[in-house]
């Protein structure tokens, strides 16, 4: 018996010393990105609509939102400044932090659409980023009133 324990002890150490290699800081080194809380509210108008979510990084690289397509018209970034809305180039989503696009801050804005997207439809939207590249999201349109419980 003695002499299957300094064994079993020296594999079970390299086990450990597996689990906190230089492998598990690479993950947190890179930008982790998921979305959340997506949605359309019902545009009012044949032309223009809005566009909210949650943009989580959960990474320890900061990363970049450069653009936003959607095969139902084009969609910019906007950003609310003091009492002015404007079009953002570049948004940042933190490291271990969030990008929130909610009512009355910054916003997805999609504006010439090729249709009226309807409640109960869902928007192909395309998040594109610096870093971690394309990123798809179903975003469902919602009544024109909708207002999210978690209040994004």
């Amino acid at each position: 018996m003695r002499r299957l324990v300094a064994p079993v002890a020296v594999l079970s150490g390299a086990l450990v010393l597996t689990g906190c290699g230089s492998g598990d800081s690479q993950g947190d080194s890179k930008a982790e990105l998921s979305v959340s809380g997506a949605y359309m509210p019902q545009p009012v108008s044949d032309s223009m609509a809005a566009g909210f979510l949650t943009v989580t990084n959960k990474g320890g690289t900061k990363d970049e939102l450069t653009s936003v397509t959607s095969d139902v018209g084009e969609v910019t970034a906007h950003e609310t400044v003091g009492s002015s809305m404007q079009e953002a180039k570049d948004l940042a989503v933190p490291a271990h932090g969030q990008l929130v696009f909610k009512s009355g801050g910054s916003h997805l804005m999609f504006e010439k659409l090729k249709r009226k997207p309807e409640q109960g439809e869902k928007v192909t939207v395309k998040l594109h980023f610096a870093e971690s590249g394309t990123v798809t999201v179903e975003m469902p349109v919602k009544s024109a009133t909708y207002s999210p419980k978690t209040g994004h």
